[in-house]
């Protein structure tokens, strides 16, 4: 499932004929859903309006074929909740809850926060757990603690960075919440160590080898897994890095579906830095006819 991207115009608007023709494509190559606006989708740069009209473009796009779930990003609790709400309005199918992010409180205050997001819907909902870029790590105990008091908790998009996680929280609770793995560098060692789906990155700008990459690590093929994951490694790497939105905007541009607009406070990568991530972009998207059934 892509965390999509939020494509910008010249102006920094939202480009909502690109983002429709982009959902489809990913879908047409495999992709069982979208999720957005998450950090990778630029979330906190969006107003509540502008997700609302994001929402509604993909479901009008993509909606019958496949779930769109919104991401519900907010630094208030009041705003979560009104986002969620809304999104069950516009006809999302699922809610990914991020905790609020600039203020990594303590577990008393980031379960009252998410579990007012559940309880505020009956749609199912996927917790975001991403103590790295947060700050904030729900932790094994505590995702079983929410899950045994809230039954419209299903999912888990775990992006600890610590595949040991994906054992932890199964020995817990067995199958009741699916695992999903949320960093694009750890996916194959994730589904080894029983996750289910990936809420990807990169597959903006390369689904056909990212849906590849998940269907040979569900089928437990490594022969044809590894050569695919350490073609793939160098760009899904990118997807763990401070700049990740620039970055994998950038290979999107490079493989001619999309652009590298950014809104403000980030900015497109230049000079340096730019010359050095199209040299890796570029080696590494020329060495694709290398690959054998990479499809």
């Amino acid at each position: 499932m892509p965390a999509t991207t939020t494509a910008f115009d010249e102006k920094l608007n939202i480009d909502h004929a690109f983002v429709a023709r982009h959902a489809t494509w990913l879908i047409d190559h495999g992709c069982t859903g979208i999720v957005t606006p998450g950090s990778l989708g630029e979330s906190a740069t969006l107003s509540f309006d502008e997700k609302l009209a994001l929402w509604k473009t993909l479901i009008d796009a993509v909606g019958e074929r496949v779930p769109v779930v919104a991401a519900i990003a907010s630094l208030s609790t009041a705003e979560a909740v009104r986002l969620a709400e809304r999104a069950a309005d516009v006809g999302c199918s699922g809610l990914m809850v991020l905790p609020p992010y600039v203020y990594p409180g303590d577990w008393r205050e980031m379960k009252a926060h998410v579990e007012t997001v559940f309880r505020a819907t009956k749609l199912s909902c996927m917790l975001y757990n991403n103590p790295v870029a947060y700050g904030t790590d729900f932790l094994p105990e505590q995702i079983a603690e929410l899950a045994a008091e809230h039954e419209n908790f299903e999912a888990v998009k775990e992006s600890s960075t610590d595949v040991r996680r994906v054992t932890w929280i199964q020995e817990l609770l067995n199958d009741r919440l699916a695992i999903l793995v949320g960093v694009d560098d750890a996916i194959v060692e994730g589904v080894v160590m029983g996750a289910v789906g990936w809420v990807a990155g990169l597959v903006n700008a390369l689904p056909e080898e990212s849906v590849a990459l998940f269907n040979y690590a569900m089928a437990r093929d490594r022969e044809k897994a590894m050569p695919l994951y350490k073609w793939f490694l160098p760009l899904l790497r990118m997807d763990t890095v401070p700049k990740f939105v620039q970055l994998i905007k950038l290979v999107q541009q490079e493989v001619g579906m999309g652009n590298t607009r950014v809104r403000p406070p980030r900015l497109e990568l230049t000079g340096a830095e730019l010359d050095e991530a199209l040299r890796v972009i570029r080696a590494i998207l020329a060495s694709r006819s290398n690959l054998d059934n990479h499809a």
